[in-house]
């Protein structure tokens, strides 16, 4: 008996040291390098941060670090920078999938398009090179008419020279409209006669009742749609290939800004079938909003093996560069389809605003709505009010409803945005890519106040900044860029009193973003406890000059501890 109770207590030691040494193992101590928190308003740094079993369990000196976690992993980050995962805050991950199996019709910097000519190559191109046969309909992204030699939107008559046989749909670089050949008009039903729908346009040829091919926001949405559906099949062929696009940019958790309920589904099934390998969050559509709050099934907010829906998107107005979003000034050039007044238009009226309003904050649903104009604003905080007035509800409860991209908002809505808890998430990327139209088309003032971060966030506000791919490339670095800088195409600055810090501008894709999506427990900050969701940088954004910025690069990315991404 004495022989066998000393060999149990030996074998219980013996299992309880492999099971230390186990744990241990698992862990990863990073040291050596710029370990960069985001926790709290100015720069604090560690000298080491050790990941266990997915999560931060020590964030601290090294001598504490190797002291207690004596047998970890050590990583030497050899002068690198370490930061918290960046966190989209805006973007379709679903069109970024879908444009795998589009014609790529960008300018510079991110594609080689330059005019008509180019764009029309590469459509008969992409039909011989994928042996696309006639009848079959063939879609194109990202074409800006701003940045063609034309300075003009392609024409029906113009895609009908290389593509007669086939239904054609160009989305533009907005993506709140787009351009339709003679059989993609055809095939939706868009003749002489057919009318504009409320809050779209059906571009005519001058003098004309003839369709040019462009439709504009509502009047798109039936190419949109069709699109979506011929390219979801494709979903799962670029689902991997679409996160490992976001990973290798250092992001830990993306968006999708717009899921219909299919995509739901299809997102879950996904990481249902453990195929996340970042987190993933989806808005839902507001024309569902009543069908998905009826959903038992449907959680909000929750996060079930990475992925989750956290509220629903509306779009309030369209593009600025595009001359659709809705201001409370005109635009000062010339706009597609409007003679007179052109102040762009709604996308939805006062009305079914305040009605999707009301039905949200009845149930505690967090909203993110598309503003770039500030008439769109004042339609939203409109809404804002009367949906509390009839809820007998606080103007000032924590709901976190995010106005998305905010462009043109003024400073006495920021002050509301203040008052009602609201937050917005800004697109300094437009400073570059648009800034010198937005001067032409609203003047200086209006432009250089696009994106307003600073007074924002002194203002006490907490201001994301997003990319909202496939506007703009998914580019965290280049945002952060575009923030600290605000440099147009042509070199010029786009209101320097906006320009924010580097520290700014890491808390608008770390910290901010993940309280304005109720994620500031879960990840954001490198503090104890929170997911072990990290970027390595190979130089620190706070310690280059700020025109350098931009050439930082992405060494490693690490979800959950794990490394998803290494260069």
């Amino acid at each position: 008996m004495k022989h066998i109770l000393s060999l149990i207590l030996i074998f219980s030691l013996f299992s309880c040291k492999e099971t230390n040494k186990d744990s241990n193992e698992s862990s990863k101590l990073f040291y050596n390098g710029d370990i960069l928190t985001m926790d709290g308003d100015s720069p604090q740094y560690a000298e080491a941060i050790v990941a266990q079993n997915g999560k931060i369990v020590f964030v601290g000196t090294k001598l504490e670090a190797e002291s207690k976690f004596e047998e970890s992993e050590k990583i030497d980050l050899k002068g690198s920078t370490l930061l918290p995962g960046f966190i989209d805050p805006h973007s379709h991950f679903g069109m970024v999938s879908n444009t795998m199996g589009q014609v790529d019709l960008n300018p510079k910097p991110v594609g080689n398009v330059t005019n008509l000519a180019d764009i029309l190559e590469n459509l008969k191109k992409y039909k011989e090179d994928k042996k696309i046969p006639d009848g079959e309909w063939i879609f194109g992204w990202g074409y800006d008419d701003g940045e063609l030699t034309e300075k003009r939107h392609p024409t029906k008559k113009d895609i009908d020279k290389v593509l007669p046989n086939n239904p054609v749909y160009l989305q533009h670089t907005s993506g709140h409209m787009g351009v339709a050949n003679s059989l993609g008009l055809e095939a939706l039903k868009v003749s002489a006669a057919t009318k504009n729908p409320d809050g779209g346009t059906i571009v005519r040829f001058p003098n004309s009742s003839d369709p040019t091919g462009l439709v504009q926001e509502t009047a798109m949405y039936p190419f949109v749609r069709l699109m979506m559906e011929k390219l979801d099949s494709k979903q799962a062929e670029f689902f991997n290939s679409t996160q490992d696009y976001y990973a290798s940019n250092g992001i830990t958790t993306a968006q999708d800004g717009m899921t219909s309920r299919e995509s739901i589904k299809f997102f879950q099934s996904q990481a249902d079938a453990g195929k996340l390998k970042i987190d993933l969050i989806a808005l839902a559509g507001y024309s569902e909003l009543e069908s998905n709050l009826a959903d038992t099934t449907l959680h909000f907010k929750t996060y079930k093996n990475g992925f989750k829906t956290q509220g629903t998107k509306i779009v309030a107005d369209g593009s600025p560069q595009g001359k659709t979003a809705f201001f409370s000034k005109p635009f000062l050039t010339e706009v597609p389809g409007c003679h007179h007044d052109c102040r762009g238009l709604p996308s939805l009226t006062q009305e079914n605003l305040n009605n999707l309003f009301e039905t949200a904050y009845a149930k505690d649903n967090q909203l993110f709505i598309h503003c770039n104009g500030d008439a769109s604003i004042d339609m939203v905080l409109l809404a804002h009010e009367n949906a509390c007035k009839k809820l007998n509800q606080p103007l000032d409860k924590d709901r976190r409803t995010i106005v998305i991209h905010s462009q043109f908002v003024r400073p006495e809505q920021l002050n509301k945005f203040v008052q009602y808890s609201m937050q917005p998430s800004f697109f300094t990327n437009h400073a570059y890519f648009w800034g010198d139209v937005h001067v032409q088309n609203l003047g200086k003032a209006r432009a250089d106040f696009l994106s307003p971060m600073v007074t924002a966030k002194k203002l006490g506000l907490k201001p994301t900044n997003h990319s909202d791919a496939t506007v703009t490339p998914i580019d965290p670095i280049f945002t952060i860029w575009t923030a600290v800088n605000r440099v147009s195409r042509s070199g010029q600055v786009i209101g320097a009193s906006e320009r924010t810090t580097p520290y700014l501008a890491l808390q608008a894709i770390t910290a901010f973003a993940a309280y304005e999506l109720f994620d500031e427990k879960l990840k954001g900050t490198l503090t104890t406890g929170k997911l072990a969701d990290f970027v390595i940088l190979d130089k620190n954004p706070l310690k280059v000059q700020p025109m350098e910025i931009k050439n930082i690069q992405i060494l490693e990315t690490i979800k959950e501890g794990k490394t998803i991404f290494k260069r």
